[in-house]
């Protein structure tokens, strides 16, 4: 068989992901924080970037002047760092060149029927100083009280409810902000609240999130089976116990003094601060990347917190500069790469904040129930119909709403929050919140008879009648999470009552 060689013209599409895109990408799904040193390392490797504080950038003059400035003091350091050196032979001094700490104004705007956009704008070591101590990080009460609430099967709404009480949950472990004004702010019940609450108690450690020292103990000697009459009591009386009056407690508990003296033993065996054992300073303030607040006319305006936006630009002053200097190819070569730089990384951070704006726009217009009336008011909604009305990809949207909280009247939230499942309706109708189905189900099974248990089967035969498109192993599954038995066991508890 004969080989040969040839050449062949072939047309094709491909998808290259430059070290600019890929920096674009990275920018987006940074949080403030992480962005915050992200700029700063650019700041310390590119000579020609400059931060800026204030809410306008200053005139190229000015970038000069400081410069010239940073550039003077610089020296006289660098000489003062000589002169004591001097006496060291065979070291070389080193002379600083010029840097700089300093940002742009990312400004963000754009039409919308129902969003008014705005601009975006040395320590010494000691000898005991633990260097790999100081690198650990430890998880903090509410990072593990939310890893929790990931699998506690709760629904979309009750979800934010949990973690607006997770929230409020001080180092020591006790939820502080009173139920009913936790309730005002998300528009839910009451009991509501507590049921969700009741579901948040039952997780590790023991005791946490109680609202009083009584409660926090409670809940522990719930959890080994010792909270009898007798021990509620005695947590009743802390007083008492405070002052070892065993003959009070013996009057108050009903009991003799050998039991007074076994319940104190057990007493002294629990926490009454169950989050003690978890790092406290690490825990850092969420400032939010957007903030919506109501206008007069009932609309939301959006608009980004400028605080949180690194603000940047290029030096072109010194650029011109430095570029006048006769330089060899690497130097030149360099220059050009840093320019190259700053000028795409400018570019990324403005359009991370438009991209920003815009999705959380679109989220405050889609839930708009929710913040006018409530968590339950929450409306089924995910990545693509954010995605589709942005004219956007749906990876572009996770990467947004990932680490990146917005500030409401109802408090704070991660943006992907508010992203909800929905069930979808026979015939090709309006989707169903997962949330108003979950609480459909609720309704039917409150309200069937011990005589006519409801199966999962029936369930899906009655949802179907109101257009609900649902599979068995759905129902199964929301009924779990509301905690309900099933048909089989409902029955047995009928007969037993």
């Amino acid at each position: 068989m004969a080989m040969k060689h040839s050449l062949d013209m072939r047309q094709g599409q491909s998808l290259v992901m430059t070290p600019q895109l890929q920096q674009a990408i990275k920018l987006l799904q940074l949080s403030n924080q992480e962005l915050a040193e992200f700029v700063e390392a650019e700041l310390e490797r590119n000579p020609l970037l400059v931060k800026i504080e204030g809410d306008t950038a200053p005139a190229a003059e000015t970038v000069e002047t400081q410069r010239q400035d940073e550039r003077e003091r610089e020296d006289r350091t660098s000489q003062s760092e000589a002169r004591e050196q001097l006496d060291a032979p065979g070291e070389d001094v080193y002379e600083p060149g010029t840097g700089s700490d300093t940002a742009l104004p990312a400004n963000a705007t754009g039409p919308s029927a129902k969003t008014e956009w705005s601009t975006a704008g040395n320590g010494q070591a000691s000898e005991d100083f633990d260097y790999t101590a100081n690198l650990s990080s430890d998880v903090t009460l509410q990072e593990h009280l939310h890893t929790q609430l990931n699998f506690a099967g709760l629904s979309d709404a009750d979800r934010l409810i949990a973690s607006r009480l997770i929230d409020e949950t001080d180092e020591t472990g006790y939820l502080r902000a009173p139920l009913e004004d936790i309730a005002k702010s998300l528009g839910a019940d009451i009991a509501n609240i507590e049921a969700v609450l009741g579901v948040c108690q039952g997780f590790d450690p023991t005791g946490v999130m109680a609202r009083s020292v009584p409660e926090c103990l409670a809940l522990q000697l719930k959890d080994r089976g010792r909270f009898d009459p007798a021990m509620k009591a005695m947590l009743e009386n802390l007083g008492l116990v405070a002052q070892h009056d065993i003959k009070g407690l013996m009057d108050a508990c009903g009991v003799d003094k050998a039991d007074i003296q076994e319940m104190l033993l057990e007493l002294r065996q629990l926490s009454p601060k169950p989050g003690a054992g978890f790092s406290s300073e690490t825990t850092v303030a969420v400032a939010p990347d957007v903030y919506v607040r109501e206008l007069p006319n009932g609309m939301y305006a959006v608009e980004l917190n400028s605080d949180t936006l690194p603000r940047v630009l290029m030096d072109k002053a010194y650029y011109a500069e430095v570029t006048a200097l006769p330089m060899r190819e690497k130097e030149k070569e360099f220059i050009s790469e840093c320019a190259a730089s700053a000028t795409w990384l400018i570019k990324s951070l403005d359009q991370r904040a438009r991209t920003i704006l815009k999705v959380a726009s679109e989220i405050v217009r889609q839930q708009d129930g929710f913040f006018a009336h409530g968590v339950a008011h929450l409306r089924p909604l995910n990545l693509k119909q954010v995605a589709d009305a942005i004219e956007m990809h749906e990876s572009t949207v996770s990467r947004v709403t990932t680490n990146k909280y917005i500030s409401t009247p109802r408090g704070l939230f991660e943006l992907k929050y508010f992203f909800s499942a929905s069930i979808p309706a026979t015939g090709g109708g309006e989707a169903h919140s997962a949330e108003a189905v979950r609480h459909r189900i609720k309704q039917l099974i409150d309200d069937e008879s011990p005589e006519d248990v409801l199966s999962d089967d029936q369930i899906v035969e009655i949802l179907t009648g109101f257009g609900i498109d649902i599979a068995r192993r759905t129902v199964a599954k929301y009924r779990e999470s509301l905690h309900i038995p099933s048909s089989v066991q409902r029955r047995r508890i009928g007969k037993a009552g």
